[in-house]
């Protein structure tokens, strides 16, 4: 029953295989309709890799257990027989995490024993158990948790993160240790590629031996049905995380009418102004408001059709054409809140002045730059419309009217005029002298 993947986690995963090989995403400025407490997010469709909101998706936080996608990533890419392959719970490594006010999965129970790597993965992920991290970093790194360290930003500098930095594999708080929203989403993102990730990563409960003791449970309210408030049926996973200094964070993904998104929050207040704790996570809150307001609002929109004249320009000795018009090389379509209006989608071209004929049918002449709210989506080439033939009367007219009009003929010409008159002068001063 622990290993079935669940039919709506394998949709997810190959979402996820099949948003590796898309264009790269474009940040689109949606406006959402209520307030966050949450300072950051970052929200992607994960069908077209399309951002279809970002605050401050860029800006250097603190990942807190978040880390743990990353270090799952490491665990199932240096370890291929998850099931099978046991690890000695250390008592020396568990040791470590003493007076740190850690979250732990109670592996300590199994100090001296053996656990498989997929049981302290679910340990990890389900509970964010920071003792399993740990176990897993020590016994891959053969004693040396640097080294799994090392790993991880390896990794992270694989998958394009500019901004991330890993110091530990459980979160725990290191000024050193640090990420943002779109680095997360591309390590989340590839970690829905990794066995058994979806499913771990959406199980509510999970016994590590059987079922006599008390299960782990879900850090991810999100997922867990008794959690009312938070609860939302579509969610899928990922992971969550808190620090003081982290604040409270989720990566999460939805799947809801086969459309799938991917969620980040980050930094999402512990306490209020006056110090006080809060009696609500609003990284998960938050992160639920803005699936629906997503499900709701966001629509597939074809914003650049493949028949759109965006411009013309000139053509020269065309044959029953003056001008050209210019279409887009490709239709172009994003992710739009559906009250959008057609006329805020902005279409600028650029494109060469004129050119002579023939044309052919699908030249490129231009680019078009798609832009909506002040941020540039895409940009498009322009290309000729229809092919136009060269009418070679009218070539050899312009030929003809560029010869009558250059300096050099006017130069001939002048020249001509003068030689002219000088030899009727000496006409008129020869005949003179002649009768005289």
């Amino acid at each position: 029953m622990r290993k079935r993947v669940s039919v709506i986690c394998s949709l997810v995963l190959c979402v996820a295989f099949l948003c590796m090989t898309v264009m790269p995403v474009y940040a689109v400025k949606n406006k959402i309709d209520f307030k966050t407490k949450t300072e950051i997010f970052y929200l992607v469709n994960l069908d077209t890799d399309t951002v279809v909101y970002s605050q401050n998706s860029t800006e250097k936080c603190y990942p807190a257990s978040t880390t743990k996608i990353m270090t799952y990533i490491i665990v199932t890419e240096q370890i291929q027989d998850l099931d099978n392959t046991k690890v000695t719970i250390k008592p020396e490594v568990l040791e470590q995490l003493l007076g740190t006010d850690s979250s732990l999965s109670g592996i300590e129970n199994y100090a001296k024993k053996e656990l498989s790597v997929y049981q302290l993965l679910n340990c990890m992920m389900v509970s964010s158990g920071n003792d399993a991290a740990l176990v897993l970093a020590d016994f891959i790194g053969q004693g040396d948790v640097d080294a799994f360290v090392s790993l991880m930003n390896e990794k992270a500098i694989q998958l394009g993160c500019k901004k991330t930095h890993f110091v530990n594999p459980h979160g725990l708080h290191d000024e050193k240790q640090y990420t943002t929203a779109e680095d997360m989403f591309k390590i989340a993102k590839f970690a829905m590629t990794t066995p058994y990730f979806t499913d771990i990563t959406n199980t509510v409960e999970y016994y590590i031996e059987g079922d006599s003791d008390e299960p782990l449970r879900t850090t991810n309210k999100m997922i867990d049905p008794d959690e009312e408030d938070y609860y939302y049926k579509y969610a899928k996973g990922i992971k969550t995380g808190t620090t003081d200094e982290a604040g409270h964070c989720l990566v999460s993904t939805a799947l809801k009418d086969n459309v799938s998104y991917m969620c980040v929050a980050m930094h999402a207040p512990c306490y209020d102004e006056d110090g006080i704790p809060y009696d609500t996570n609003y990284a998960i809150l938050e992160s639920k408001k803005m699936y629906e307001w997503a499900y709701k609002n966001i629509t597939m929109r074809e914003v650049l059709g493949r028949d759109r004249i965006v411009s013309s320009i000139d053509v020269n000795y065309g044959q029953g054409a003056e001008k050209i018009n210019l279409v887009p090389e490709y239709a172009y379509s994003t992710m739009l809140d559906k009250n959008v209006k057609d006329s805020e989608v902005i279409v600028v071209a650029k494109c060469q002045k004129e050119i002579d004929a023939p044309v052919t049918k699908g030249t490129v002449l231009g680019t078009a730059t798609v832009s909506y709210n002040g941020e540039e989506l895409t940009k498009v080439n322009l290309v000729a419309e229809k092919d136009i033939a060269k009418s070679k009367s009218s070539y050899f007219a312009a030929i003809a009217k560029n010869i009558f009009q250059s300096l050099i003929f006017r130069i001939i010409v002048m020249t001509v005029v003068a030689l002219f008159v000088l030899y009727v002068i000496l006409i008129l001063l020869y005949s003179g002298k002649k009768r005289k």
